[in-house]
């Protein structure tokens, strides 16, 4: 996800190791944590979204600077910067973009002349992970053409069809996953690289598992 649309939204952004990042699955993915040390860390901590990925097995995170400082109680935030590493709880959470729905944004390798189409997810909402991706001509329901995952949130295919296109994926809210459709145009037919699409779909799914064992009292000490 990109850092202006996760700042534009307020929320702080985060690097996660091989076991949050998941080969690009975790990617957009929303957490709440905080560090364990009473004296200078706040009780609600921060909430961050997975934006990039790090190669240390020293950490599960790694914060950006503002979410690091976030931390903090108010006025402690200079004495935990000096710590190198934290301690620290987290749990992950629903993703809440207010009025903004499923956004595609096609990338520059996409090439319209050469059937070459390479897309972003914006605004994956909810408690989700996204496993597939088809696309289709608008008004189709045989010619749909699977994408691959190339990295994190991004999806290609050398096999786009021409004119005006519609989406679908098979989203993960616990255990189960469902299609997700957008049969409406999302793409027009003069799509261009570096352009978002609206797909008149919003996903606010949460994983239902989400509050198995955490307690009223548990959860409410984490608001």
């Amino acid at each position: 996800m990109d850092v202006l649309l996760c700042c534009c939204l307020l929320l702080l952004l985060a690097s996660g190791g091989p076991r949050q990042h998941r080969g690009g699955l975790g990617c957009g993915r929303c957490f709440q944590m905080r560090c364990r040390d009473a004296r200078l860390c706040s009780a609600g901590g921060v909430r961050v979204v997975l934006t990039d990925f790090h190669r240390s097995n020293r950490t599960d995170f790694l914060l950006a600077g503002p979410a690091f400082a976030g931390l903090a109680k108010p006025g402690m935030a200079q004495q935990l910067n000096r710590r190198d590493a934290l301690s620290v709880e987290y749990k992950r959470i629903p993703c809440e973009y207010k009025e903004k729905n499923l956004s595609i944004r096609v990338e520059e390798a996409g090439d319209r002349s050469r059937g070459k189409l390479v897309v972003k997810l914006l605004y994956q909402g909810g408690q989700t992970d996204v496993l597939a991706v088809e696309v289709a001509p608008v008004g189709s329901s045989s010619e749909w053409r699977f994408m691959t995952r190339a990295y994190g949130p991004v999806w290609s295919t050398d096999r786009a069809p021409a004119g005006p296109l519609q989406f679908r994926a098979v989203v993960t809210g616990g255990y189960d996953g469902k299609w997700v459709w957008a049969e409406q145009e999302v793409l027009p037919a003069d799509w261009r690289p570096g352009q978002v699409y609206d797909t008149g779909v919003r996903i606010v799914d949460v994983a239902r598992d989400a509050s198995r064992g955490c307690t009223a009292a548990a959860m409410d000490d984490w608001k």
